[in-house]
């Protein structure tokens, strides 16, 4: 299991968070989510060999919200 924090753009409120967490956790992999409103990021634990960036993305933005890349 790997565990990474990603920056989310977009949320406002409590309400942001659960349609961010719940968008996170239908990616194929995903274990467990924690979203900060406070630190605008997601914490992500997944299986590396099923997780997909990119589908983590496309849900997120499905969702009205920008998941970015973790800091270097």
């Amino acid at each position: 299991m790997t565990t990474t924090v990603f920056p989310v753009e977009g949320m406002t409120c409590n309400h942001c968070v659960m349609h961010v967490r719940k968008a996170l956790e239908s990616v194929p992999g995903v274990k467990a989510v924690e979203v900060s409103l406070e630190n605008n990021n997601a914490t992500v634990t997944y299986d590396e060999n099923e997780f997909q960036f990119e589908a983590a993305q496309s849900a997120v933005a499905e969702a009205g919200y920008k998941l970015l890349p973790p800091a270097a």
